[in-house]
């Protein structure tokens, strides 16, 4: 394993092995280690620069097309959709 991070904990005087345990936990996750372990569970192998390229190339069409709508009056921006929860 690259990278290792050692996380150690002493039990204090009077601590609960609970409390112990939720202090070992909510350090590891301080961390960020649950957040790594988790991403480097499954291999995501990277995209070609190619790839990349052309992806980005959409994106920029698309955003240029919504950007011209705006401007001919078609697309209201203030009345956009919003991500997420509400």
């Amino acid at each position: 394993m690259q990278n290792a991070v050692r996380v150690e904990v002493s039990r204090g005087k009077n601590e609960s092995s609970a409390s112990l345990l939720r202090r070992f936990s909510r350090r590891g996750q301080g961390l960020g280690l649950v957040r790594a372990l988790r991403k480097r569970r499954y291999y995501v192998r990277s995209k070609s620069k190619n790839v990349e390229h052309m992806r980005a190339m959409v994106a920029g069409a698309r955003r240029a097309a919504y950007n011209e709508q705006v401007k001919l009056g078609k697309i209201d921006p203030a009345a956009r959709r919003t991500r997420g929860r509400r």
